[in-house]
């Protein structure tokens, strides 16, 4: 309700290819702004895809872990620098500037922690520069689905996923067997 996510919310679905309706579930919302207040970008993190292959491999999921442990990912669902902006390098910087404090913010904000940030980057429309800059590893593709596509009928553009991690024991923390 503050004019801050009303701004943050306006700036997304004026400007963001993808437009904006809300995040999806746990959330925080950033919006960057330069030394004399001017906003320069937005950035969402929402919460994990429920289920991309390349992303569990790579943390070492199955199922019933993934489903235990979904909450610890959060997606960064929307990456705005605003379209009059021009700062060479601002988008890895703000990158590395929100993974130094997302967890924190995370752990105050819902009283458990993130351990992963993951994000989906179109290779038809951009390169993933700003990620591979601020040190996040490539780990595959999406095979071209939507979270709605239960009977696999719906098509979408194929992305290149990215992850980041938060704490160094990462892949302990994310496949912990609850006590």
């Amino acid at each position: 309700g503050s004019p801050d996510r009303a701004l943050f919310s306006r700036y997304l679905a004026r400007h963001h290819y993808l437009g904006f309706r809300g995040p999806v579930g746990e959330n925080i919302a950033y919006l960057a702004r330069d030394r004399f207040g001017r906003a320069l970008a937005c950035l969402l993190f929402s919460a994990a895809a429920w289920k991309t292959k390349p992303r569990d491999t790579w943390i070492g999921w199955n199922d019933t872990t993934r489903a235990r442990r979904l909450a610890l990912v959060a997606n960064n669902s929307r990456f705005l620098i605003l379209p009059w902006v021009r700062v060479p390098h601002l988008a890895s910087h703000l990158l590395g500037g929100i993974a130094r404090r997302l967890a924190t913010d995370w752990q105050a904000r819902y009283g458990h922690p993130v351990h992963l940030l993951e994000t989906f980057v179109e290779r038809e429309r951009f390169q993933g520069t700003c990620y591979r800059a601020a040190n996040w590893i490539y780990v595959g593709q999406t095979q071209g689905r939507t979270r709605q596509d239960r009977l696999r009928d719906i098509s979408a553009p194929v992305k290149d996923i990215y992850l980041y991690a938060l704490t160094p024991r990462f892949r302990e923390e994310l496949n912990r067997v609850a006590a």
